[in-house]
C-alpha cells in the first residue's frame, strides 16, 4: 500500500495573477508599488482557495478600488524564482478600461502609491526583465487572440 511518504515530492508553487488593463490609446496600466522600486501590473499572490481570477479581481480591487471585469487568460508562466521558489503566474486581459472605471480609480496608498498608463515601448525600462518578458508574450497572446505557456517568461523550446 503507497502512502504519502512513499511519493516523490511535489512542486508546490507560489500562484499570483495579474491583469493588463489599457486606456483608449492603447497604453498599458502599471502600478508603482511604496515596497520596491520599479512598477507593475495589478495583481499579487491568490489566497488559499481561491481561484487565479477570483485572486486577480481581489488584487485589482485592494490596489485600484475598482471592479472592471476580469478577461481571457494570455499567459500561464512557470518562473521560478532562486530565493522564493517554485512560481505560478497567470496574466489576464482586462482590456480598455471604461472611463467610469478609470474615474473611480482610488489607490489603496499602503501597498500602491502611483499609477500611470504607458507605452508598450516603455516597458522594457520600467520593469525588471522577467516581468517584461511576461507582459510582451501577454500583448502578442493578445493581438493573436490565443494564450501563451511561459517558462521563465519565455515560449519553451
Amino acid at each position: 500500500m503507497n502512502t504519502a511518504q512513499d511519493h516523490e515530492p511535489v512542486a508546490q508553487p507560489r500562484v499570483a495573477a495579474g491583469v493588463l488593463f489599457f486606456d483608449a490609446s492603447g497604453h498599458v496600466l502599471l502600478v508603482k508599488p511604496t515596497y520596491k522600486d520599479g512598477w507593475e501590473i495589478p495583481g499579487g499572490y491568490l489566497h488559499p482557495g481561491e481561484t487565479p481570477t477570483e485572486g486577480a479581481a481581489r488584487e485589482v480591487l485592494e490596489e485600484l478600488g475598482i471592479t472592471p471585469p476580469i478577461g481571457r487568460l494570455l499567459v500561464a508562466d512557470w518562473a521560478p524564482h532562486p530565493a522564493e521558489g517554485d512560481k505560478l503566474l497567470f496574466v489576464f486581459d482586462g482590456g480598455a478600461l471604461a472611463a467610469e472605471h478609470r474615474e473611480k480609480i482610488v489607490l489603496d496608498g499602503t501597498e500602491i502609491g502611483d499609477y500611470a498608463f504607458h507605452r508598450a515601448s516603455e516597458i522594457d525600462s520600467l520593469l525588471i526583465p522577467r516581468l517584461a518578458r511576461r507582459i510582451h508574450a501577454a500583448l502578442q497572446a493578445r493581438d493573436a487572440t490565443c494564450t501563451a505557456y511561459l517558462e521563465h517568461g519565455v515560449l519553451p523550446a
